[in-house]
């Protein structure tokens, strides 16, 4: 069974940072793939960054260049580091896992508000 837990969501004023942590149960290298999505009120969940088995990572045109997805695989953890946050990037940030089926954390928080 996998399980996901994030953590690392909160209130930030523009500008500011956070960084978001997903620690996964066993290896993280079993997945073909691991991300973040996130889903804001009313909106469709989305995409916002992921990374290969292979360490190939994938972003949404508004992360391009303010998120960096990155993994620590001792760790069985993947992080997203998220900077020069907007008030449109408040949301729920879901981790995502694919091992065959998708796999879904519970969503951290991420409030971008002065």
């Amino acid at each position: 069974q996998v399980q996901l837990v994030e953590s690392g969501g909160g209130l930030v004023q523009p500008g500011g940072s956070l960084r978001l942590s997903c620690a996964a149960s066993g290896t993280i290298l079993r997945f073909s793939f691991m991300g973040w999505y996130r889903q804001a009120p009313g909106k469709e969940r989305e995409l916002v960054a992921h990374m290969s088995r292979g360490g190939n990572t994938n972003y949404a045109d508004f992360a391009k260049g303010r998120f960096t997805i990155s993994r620590d695989n001792a760790k069985n953890t993947v992080y997203l580091q998220m900077n020069s946050l907007k008030p449109e990037d408040t949301a729920v940030y879901f981790c995502n896992a694919r091992l065959g089926a998708d796999y879904w954390g519970q969503g951290t928080q991420v409030t971008v508000s002065s």
